[in-house]
């Protein structure tokens, strides 16, 4: 039997999507679910996730309550999948981006805590 949905509240897994707050350029660290900033710590820190469905999760939260295809957290957690999927070399460009990026969100004070 499927469940129901409401139209301001979709989910494709257990996480849920906020339509209301869809493609935002303000992200509030408290509206990041905590499966979402774990995940997002992660990629930050010295040991990322290695399971791109993990990482892709991740990567579509933030792709629909951030800036959309341009949010630095998005292009970093698809960066680090495609590393994942192809074994090839990550952006390191992109990656400071991402870790400026949660400054500005909130995560952290400096770019070094998140590592």
């Amino acid at each position: 039997m499927s469940q129901q949905q409401s139209a301001n509240n979709v989910s494709i897994d257990a996480i849920p999507v906020d339509i209301a707050n869809a493609q935002s350029d303000d992200v509030d660290p408290a509206d990041v679910l905590d499966e979402i900033e774990s995940i997002t710590r992660g990629l930050a820190g010295q040991h990322p996730p290695t399971n791109p469905l993990v990482v892709l999760k991740a990567a579509r939260w933030w792709y629909v309550h951030g800036k959309g295809g341009t949010d630095p957290a998005f292009r970093w957690a698809i960066e680090w999948a495609r590393h994942l999927a192809a074994d090839t070399p990550s952006d390191v460009e992109r990656f400071d981006a991402f870790l400026e990026y949660l400054v500005t969100v909130g995560f952290a004070e400096e770019t070094h805590e998140l590592r």
